[in-house]
């Protein structure tokens, strides 16, 4: 069996590395995007299993690209960010999130939550 299609979606290189490295070593297909433009690009047009998207993008909040996403997909959506403040987790989940991991995160945790998603 296939393993999902990742869409990665993460401005930071070296979180964007960590992420693109697990993936890979996991057997996992991934596409990638730096900004939320990009991302919602990339949504729409190769349909990705599961997006990992954080929160902090340099040209729209990921809130805003969760919101988009959802008017058109039920696509599974898990936000990786550092925000951990209850409010942040509440407005990315009540705009369509499925799931909020935290950074610093362990690539374990990140591996679990892609296998019940």
């Amino acid at each position: 069996m296939n393993k999902p299609l990742v869409l990665i979606v993460e401005d930071d290189p070296p979180v964007r590395n960590l992420i693109t490295t697990t993936l890979r070593t996991n057997d996992y297909r991934y596409l990638t995007a730096g900004n939320g433009e990009a991302a919602i690009m990339e949504a729409s047009s190769h349909t990705p299993d599961i997006i990992l998207l954080d929160l902090g993008l340099p040209d729209m909040d990921g809130v805003q690209v969760i919101r988009n996403i959802r008017s058109w997909s039920n696509l599974p959506i898990i936000v990786i960010s550092a925000r951990s403040e209850d409010r942040d987790k509440i407005d990315a989940l009540d705009a369509g999130a499925d799931d909020y991991l935290t950074k610093p995160f362990s690539v374990e945790e990140l591996l679990a939550r892609l296998r019940v998603t």
